[in-house]
């Protein structure tokens, strides 16, 4: 296994990080790698970033209107 060292980190989020630990009964490194496991492998955000996708591709097929088009049309109405 690898190594990760994340430097620079807001003393407020190592604070949260802690109590997160805690509130888990977890060490503060398991509940990082936790952490790091639900948001790359499909935990809690896999939903909205499977949506995300769904939705980039829905709207990419559709033809865009630039912006100065919109605000031109708004001025002349």
């Amino acid at each position: 296994m690898a190594n990760l060292h994340v430097r620079d980190v807001d003393d407020t989020l190592v604070r949260k990080l802690h109590q997160r630990a805690k509130a888990n009964r977890r060490s503060v490194a398991e509940e990082h790698r936790q952490i790091l496991r639900e948001a790359l492998q499909g935990g809690a955000g896999a939903d909205w970033f499977e949506l995300a996708a769904q939705l980039h591709k829905r709207i990419g097929k559709r033809p865009q209107t630039p912006a100065e088009d919109l605000i031109r049309e708004g001025r002349d109405a």
